[in-house]
This record gives C-alpha cells, structure tokens and sequence, in this order.
C-alpha cells in the first residue's frame, strides 16, 4: 500500500460511500440510506468521490472497501447496511478483514446516541476502522438512522481525519 500524500487546509474531505444490500444491487429496491449520506455529507462540505452499491457478499464488501482506500485515496468511506442480526449481514466481518486499526470509539458512539432513540440499536454490529490514511465507518441502514448517526459523529470525524491526515498533529486541548 501506496503512502497517501497529505492534503492542504483548503481542500474537502473526499469520502466513499458503500451501500451493502442484495435488493438494491439488485435492482430490487431503491437506495435511500446512501443518498442520504452523500446529502449530510455535502451540506458539511466533503466532496463524494464514489457512491457504489453491493450485495452482501464478503469478498465484493471488501474489494469495494480496498479500491476506495487504497486507489482511489479517499479520507473518509461510510458503508450503510448490513449491518444486523441476518445471517446475510456481513458488513463488519468485510471491513475488519480490510482496515489495519479498529477505532471503536465511533461504532460505540454510534450505538450509544441511538438507543437513546430506539433499543434495536444495541442490535447493531458495526465496526470502524482505519486502513492507511482511510477512516471506514459502518452506518445503519436506514435513511433516518444515518443522517441521525452522521450529525452526530461528524465533528469528531472530522477532527480525527485532521490528524490521520496530518493536517492537525495536536490531539490536546
């Protein structure tokens, strides 16, 4: 894996973004919670570079997820779905395989805001990692749950991306 060169002050954050579900990648259903995504993430001024979609299968998970760290250099890939208890979701076992540290702060934070708003929350098995100077995140699945976890994460993201990229080298206050 190639060394990511660090991008200036003045530059967005360039994030991925994966949607895992069969129906969508399918045909079957539309996808909602990826644009949903891109919208919060757009409003916070990153730039999406990639908006793909993929059906639960570990092995396309995790090219995916490579591709968009390690060619295409993106500081920020957000997966929704697949996530859950089916024997299908296998969201989080694709992206341990691929990211070199866990950062499980994020996921639990994640878990935390939303059983405030539902207790089917602790039900989710997401993951967050980093995989060179790529931060990769599990989201929920669904639209409403995403924009909820993304307002809620995108503050310390973005300081944690400022420092993974060498933009910040200061964690104290």
């Amino acid at each position: 894996m190639e060394k990511q060169s660090k991008p200036t002050p003045a530059q967005p954050w360039r994030a991925g973004i994966l949607t895992v579900s069969d129906k969508a990648a399918a045909g079957l259903r539309e996808d909602l919670s990826g644009p949903a995504i891109a919208a919060v993430l757009r409003a916070a001024g990153y730039e999406i570079s990639r908006q793909l979609i993929v059906a639960d299968e570990k092995t396309a998970i995790e090219q995916v997820l490579i591709s968009l760290a390690d060619q295409d250099e993106l500081d920020l890939v957000l997966t929704t779905g697949g996530t859950g208890f089916s024997p299908r979701d296998i969201t989080p076992e694709a992206t341990r395989a691929v990211i070199e540290r866990e950062t499980p702060g994020i996921a639990e934070a994640i878990r935390a805001m939303s059983s405030a708003i539902t207790p089917r929350a602790m039900l989710s098995r997401a993951v967050s990692g980093i995989r060179g100077l790529t931060l990769i995140i599990n989201l929920p699945g669904s639209p409403k749950a995403v924009r909820e976890a993304l307002e809620f994460i995108l503050d310390p993201v973005d300081h944690g991306l400022q420092i993974l990229t060498g933009r910040d080298a200061e964690c104290a206050r």
